[in-house]
């Protein structure tokens, strides 16, 4: 990275891409102190001058035009185009944040991360649950390593994102947050997967076992009624639950009665009364305390945590090797799910059960 630059002036930032989650890129750095918002870039005319009329900036339909203006970029456009346009931004000098995936595949993975060092620039990738105030919540609530995960995203088919599955749409935030609870990356991957919707699949099951033996078994569904958000994490000490769309932890622990106290079979015995033991279950043997995080905006906390990188020469909280480790696994599922992914639309081919 280059050397801290002391400057006073508002860092000088990009939008590329503003449909459904760039224009909310745009109107918060628009707003945020110390930002000077140069433009916005959209290869749809229109919407690039709604969103630059809305926040009195510039609106052009070639990112290009943009780029000898700013010193940083929010890239917001299909993944399919995150390798060609971070590779022309990075070259070129700029600090990237990329919204996830990182790219398309792991090969594009690595090549903007090689570009970024060679440059000397800055990647951060939008992987925007960790800046939850629900999960940052969940890593200071564990007080021991995981030993099994179960993380569910659902949400309704929005009609965009369809130039990719539900794996590099979905599932790949939780990837992410799995690789950070357990601080390494999987030793075996299972998974399977149905096509539903289109070309692409849209419900997705996996379970990756980590060298320490943890298992984590990921679920992400776009074509769920209701939308649904939640990681669970069982410990050696507790069991914590995240509910990351209302932002509500649940942790149980063992008190020390239970702990130290007979044993149930010890308890029944010695003839203690089953109705009072099924009462003391939760509260006298099993703690549990449930609290909310806070209701800050994720994506706001994002997006300062990119500036001040950009500003300080720091690393970012996400940065490209992080996103290039969830993309490899996110292959790895993929991959895994070929074998095994059931295509009930005509013209569309399921897997034959082995005689």
């Amino acid at each position: 990275m280059n050397q801290l630059n002391n400057s006073n002036e508002p860092v000088r930032v990009a939008v590329i891409g503003v449909g459904a989650l760039g224009r909310h890129h745009a109107r918060i750095l628009a707003d945020m102190e110390g930002v000077n918002l140069v433009g916005v870039a959209d290869p749809n005319r229109s919407q690039a001058e709604s969103v630059a009329e809305q926040h009195q900036t510039k609106a052009v339909t070639d990112y290009a035009e943009l780029l000898d203006d700013c010193e940083a970029v929010s890239i917001v456009a299909p993944t399919l185009l995150h390798h060609k346009i971070a590779t022309d931004c990075l070259a070129r000098g700029k600090d990237t944040l990329i919204e996830k995936p990182l790219t398309a595949n792991v090969e594009q993975a690595h090549e903007l991360v090689e570009v970024a060092k060679e440059n000397g620039r800055i990647i951060q990738v939008g992987h925007i649950e960790r800046f939850n105030p629900a999960f940052e919540s969940l890593c200071e609530t564990m007080t021991s390593v995981p030993r099994y995960i179960r993380a569910e995203r659902l949400s309704p088919f929005a009609f965009r994102s369809m130039d990719i599955g539900a794996i590099h749409d979905l599932m790949i935030h939780d990837i992410e947050l799995v690789l950070e609870l357990t601080g390494a990356m999987p030793i075996s991957v299972e998974a399977f997967g149905t096509r539903l919707m289109g070309a692409h699949e849209d419900m997705t099951q996996a379970r990756l076992t980590f060298p320490d033996g943890c298992v984590a078994d990921i679920t992400a569904s776009r074509v769920n009624p209701e939308p649904k958000r939640c990681l669970t994490v069982w410990t050696n000490t507790e069991l914590v639950f995240a509910d990351l769309h209302i932002r509500e932890i649940t942790c149980s622990r063992p008190s020390q009665e239970l702990l130290q106290g007979p044993a149930m079979e010890d308890r029944l015995r010695a003839g203690e009364d089953v109705a009072v033991l099924r009462e003391q279950v939760f509260g006298h043997f099993i703690e549990t305390e449930k609290t909310k995080a806070d209701q800050s905006d994720a994506l706001t906390a994002e997006l300062q945590d990119f500036v001040n990188c950009v500003k300080n020469r720091t690393q970012p909280r996400v940065d490209g090797t992080t996103g290039l480790r969830a993309v490899q696994v996110a292959e790895l599922v993929l991959e895994a799910q070929s074998k095994n992914c059931l295509s009930p639309r005509v013209g569309q081919k399921n897997q034959s059960r082995a005689a």
